[in-house]
C-alpha cells in the first residue's frame, strides 16, 4: 500500500521508554514524520509526547490518542512503530496489518514463532511491510564486516563465534515483567546475539541448539521460569559453533568475537555503539614465533573505523532503520528479507528456550 505523501507518516503504538529513542530517530530520518502517539490513556500519551518534545522538539504538533485501536484506525498514518510488551505484540501487530499499516516491532517480535508467523501472514495478506527493530542491521559497520569476513584472508575460514550482551536490571523490574516478557534476558538482549550470529553465517540456520537458564525467576502466573541469566550454543552444518551469554545480572557488556583459521574480528559494542562519531571493529592476525629460549607472541591488529554517529544522529543506525523503512513505504516496495530473518531469529530463540526448559537437551532445527 503506497503512501500518497512524500513523507512517511508514523504513529507510535505505546509509550515505552525505548520509544523515546526512536522518536528522535524518526525526526532525524528526513523522510518521516510523527503524527500521533497512542497509549492506554490519553494522559500517558500526553506525558510521553511532552517528554520527547522537551528533549527533541518537532516543528509540528503530535497528537495524543487514547487507545491503541483509535491510533490504528487513523487514516493519516502510514506506519506504526510497536514497542508494546512482547505478550501484547502479536494481537496489535495483526490488527495494524489488517488496517493497512506498515509495522516495525521491537524485539523479540512475539512469544513464539507461530505467533510471529501470524503477524507475517497478516502483513502479506494486506500488502504491508514488516520489520523488526534490530538497529545494528542498518549500520555501515555490518557492511564493512561482511567484506572482511568474505575476503578469505583476514579471518580465513570462520570456525567459532562467541558473544556476550548483559546489563544489571532492577529486581522489581524483572519480576514485574516476568509474565509479559516470558523470554526474559534471552528475548530482551539475546535476540541481538542470535541475529549477529546469523549475519556472520549469511543467515544459515543452525542444525542444533542447546540452552541453559543459569538464573531465573518463577513467573507469578505459574507457567514457567523467566531467564535472567542464560547461555546458549548453536551448531551449524559447516562445523561452525557459536555461543551466547545474556543476563540481567552482569555488568553492561556487548562484545563478540568471530574466529577463523587466519585471524579474528573483535567488536566491543555490537548493539549500541559507544558514544561518539565513529563505529569500529578490529581485525587481529596475531603471530607466534620462537627460537632457543625465546617464545614471542606478536600482536597484529588493525582497526576498521567508519564515520557514523551514535545516539540517533542523522547518520546513526537507528535513524537509518526508520529512513530505510520509510523509503520502502513511500516506494510501495516490500522487502521479503526482513520478515524472513525475523522468523529465523524467533525460531532459534524458541529452540534455545525449549532446550533450557527440558534439561538442556539438544534441539534440532531443520
Amino acid at each position: 500500500m503506497k503512501s500518497a505523501n512524500s513523507t512517511c507518516r508514523w504513529g507510535i503504538l505505546g509509550s515505552a521508554s525505548i520509544a523515546k529513542k526512536n522518536w528522535h530517530s524518526i525526526v532525524n530520518a528526513g523522510n518521516a514524520r510523527i503524527v500521533a502517539v497512542g497509549s492506554r490513556s490519553v494522559n500517558n500519551a500526553r506525558r510521553f509526547i511532552a517528554d520527547c518534545q522537551a528533549s527533541v522538539p518537532t516543528p509540528y504538533p503530535v497528537d495524543a490518542v487514547e487507545g491503541y485501536d483509535a491510533l490504528i484506525q487513523r487514516s493519516d498514518i502510514d506506519a506504526l512503530y510497536i514497542p508494546l510488551p512482547t505478550a501484547l505484540r502479536t494481537e496489535w501487530a495483526i490488527k495494524a496489518a489488517h488496517a493497512g499499516k506498515h509495522i516495525i516491532i521491537e524485539k523479540p517480535c512475539a512469544v513464539t514463532a507461530a505467533d510471529l508467523q501470524r503477524v507475517v501472514d497478516a502483513a502479506d495478506a494486506s500488502g504491508v511491510q514488516f520489520m523488526d527493530g534490530v538497529m545494528f542491521m542498518h549500520s555501515t559497520r555490518l557492511e564493512a564486516m561482511r567484506r572482511v569476513l568474505d575476503d578469505h584472508t583476514s579471518v580465513g575460514e570462520l570456525r567459532r563465534i562467541t558473544s556476550h550482551f548483559s546489563f544489571v536490571a532492577d529486581d522489581e523490574w524483572i519480576h514485574r515483567n516476568s509474565v509479559i516478557e516470558p523470554a526474559g534476558c534471552l528475548g530482551d538482549v539475546g535476540w541481538y546475539n542470535i541475529r549477529l550470529i546469523q549475519f556472520a553465517l549469511n543467515y544459515e540456520m543452525p542444525i542444533e541448539v542447546r540452552g541453559r537458564i543459569l538464573k531465573g525467576v518463577e513467573r507469578p502466573d505459574g507457567s514457567g521460569i523467566t531467564p535472567i541469566e542464560f547461555e546458549g550454543e548453536l551448531l551449524f552444518d559447516n562445523g561452525v559453533s557459536a555461543t551466547l551469554y545474556n543476563a540481567f545480572s552482569t555488568g553492561r557488556q556487548q562484545w563478540a568475537y568471530f574466529s577463523g583459521t587466519e585471524g579474528y574480528i573483535h567488536m566491543q559494542d555490537f548493539v549500541l555503539p559507544f558514544y561518539g562519531n565513529n563505529v569500529e571493529f578490529s581485525v587481529n592476525n596475531d603471530s607466534f614465533s620462537g627460537g632457543g629460549c625465546f617464545f614471542n607472541l606478536e600482536r597484529h591488529k588493525r582497526t576498521v573505523s567508519l564515520p557514523e554517529h551514535s545516539n540517533n544522529h542523522r547518520t546513526a543506525q537507528e535513524t537509518t532503520l526508520f529512513r530505510t523503512f520509510s523509503d520502502l513505504v513511500l516506494s510501495a516496495r516490500r522487502d521479503p528479507f526482513w520478515p524472513e530473518v525475523a522468523l529465523k531469529t524467533q525460531r532459534v530463540m524458541d529452540a534455545l528456550l525449549t532446550s533450557a526448559n527440558s534439561g538442556s537437551r539438544p534441539v534440532a532445527l531443520c
